[in-house]
This record gives C-alpha cells, structure tokens and sequence, in this order.
C-alpha cells in the first residue's frame, strides 16, 4: 500500500501565489513534509522558534511535525511541496535551509516541482504513483545538496535549543487550556526566560507563538462547515465558547461564523470560477 493510501493524500505542489495568508502566516505543524522552493523574491520564516530570512533560491525543508511559519514578500515566486510524511525514509530528519547557487541545481529542483504541477493538472493514469515518484526524487535532490554543502547552518546557541523544545511541547500540547507558566515550568525555565528567549530568536513573546497555533487550527477547522463552534473552542483548551469568540475576534476582527461563511463563501467561488 503507498504512502498516499495511507494518509488519503498524495503528494502535491501549488504555487506560492496560490495559498491564503492564514494557512503558513501563522504558526503551525504539518503531518506532512513542507518543501518550499523560493525562486524570486524575499521572506522570512520561523523554524522551531527560530526566525531567519529566505532569498532566491533557498529551499526550505520542513519535515512534518516542525512548527514553522511563512511570509512571503509581494514580489516573491515560489512553489511548496507537501507530502506523507510515510512515503519514503529517505526524507531528511531535521529542518534544512539550502541556499543554491548552481544554475543546473536550481533547474534540476524546479523541473521536480513543475512535473508534479503538470501532473495534478492531467489527471493522467497512476497520478499518485507518479508524483510520489517525482517526489522522492525531490528527497534524492535534498541529500545531493546537502552533500554538496549548500546548507545554511548556524552556531547552535542554548536560546535556539530551548526554543526548539518549546515548540515540540508547543505543537504536543497546543490543544489543552495549558498556558506559558505551565510550559515554562515543563522545561525548568521561569515564564520570564521563555518569554525573553522567544523575544529574541523569533521576535514574538512565548504567548503570542502559543495562540498563533491555536489561531491557525481554529482557521483550519472553521474552513469547514463541521464541527460546531463550541466543539473547536472545547476541543483548543478553551473553558467556554464566549471566551474563544473574544480570542478570534480580538486576533481577526471576525466572529468564528463570520470567519466559517466567509470560507465557504470563498471556497463556492472558487468552485464556480473553475
């Protein structure tokens, strides 16, 4: 059984261009690989808690379970693929920042990326099998970069590895009514240090990253016509539905249903312009 039967999802690539802001602009994890492939333009990520900057052709591997967050310049060109995180193991274990300077590289990735979009777009025979092909020969294209020492690393520092353990429990525990004390205390820190530390690797408070997450799945789960508002708000750690609308109106100036029919609202356009 391939990994896509497994997971009931393929792998797939879209354009940068193509995604709405909430879905990599606030912090989240994936199930999935995250492969972003920037060909023009500026942006910035945080990784693990860890802020950096991205320029043309930068690759960005995510595997699935990082906490991690995107925002593109306006100018910016790109394309993002996901995958099973089951697919293959030959995908690498731990974020990876490639800045690629060989023309035949940055060609060789980019005619990855295009296949998989020619293929989604055909429809064709076996389409799973063929973009699960294509990528792992994107994985095979990671491992030949790496050894080719187009990896952006960086001295590792005790903020960065405290960040690093943050956004681990972060993304374990994100879903409970846990807030930055109870954290801090997990990881034998005072809330003021966690606090400070975040501060300074990604330019947020330890508060902000946690409702971050917590904001982003509440878009996830409202871009659906299910489950019922006071079921997301229980389900986020939330003691009550009132105090979970205060949350969202206070982070998007929109209700939770103001925020669900204007998704699906944007989705039924979507499907009539098709």
């Amino acid at each position: 059984m391939s990994a896509a039967a497994q997971t009931g999802a393929p792998a797939r690539v879209v354009s940068l261009g193509q995604v709405s802001g909430w879905q990599y602009r606030l912090l989240h994890d994936r199930a999935e690989h995250t492969l972003l492939w920037l060909t023009r333009g500026q942006g910035r990520v945080i990784v693990d808690g860890t802020r950096r900057g991205l320029g043309p052709h930068n690759a960005l591997f995510l595997p699935a379970g990082t906490l991690f967050s995107l925002e593109a310049g306006p100018q910016s060109l790109g394309m993002l693929m996901h995958c099973p995180a089951g697919l293959t193991g030959f995908f690498p274990g731990e974020p990876l920042h490639l800045r690629i300077r060989e023309g035949f590289a940055q060609a060789e990735l980019t005619a990855e990326l295009d296949a998989m979009l020619r293929e989604a777009g055909q429809g064709r025979a076996m389409l799973t099998e063929a973009l699960d092909a294509h990528a792992r020969l994107v994985a095979v294209w990671l491992h030949r970069q790496i050894a080719a020492g187009t990896q952006d690393t960086r001295r590792d520092s005790a903020g960065q590895r405290l960040m690093r353990l943050f956004s681990g429990a972060l993304c374990a525990g994100f879903r409970s009514d846990r807030g930055v004390s109870d954290y801090a205390a997990a990881l034998g820190v005072t809330a003021t240090h966690l606090t400070r530390t975040a501060r300074a690797a990604c330019g947020m408070t330890a508060a902000a990253m946690l409702a971050e997450r917590k904001l982003h799945e509440a878009h996830r789960l409202l871009s659906h016509p299910a489950p019922p508002v006071n079921r997301i708000a229980s389900d986020l750690g939330f003691h009550s539905a009132p105090y979970f609308t205060r949350f969202i109106r206070s982070h998007t100036g929109l209700s939770p249903t103001e925020i669900r029919r204007g998704t699906r609202a944007s989705g039924s356009r979507a499907a009539h312009h098709r």
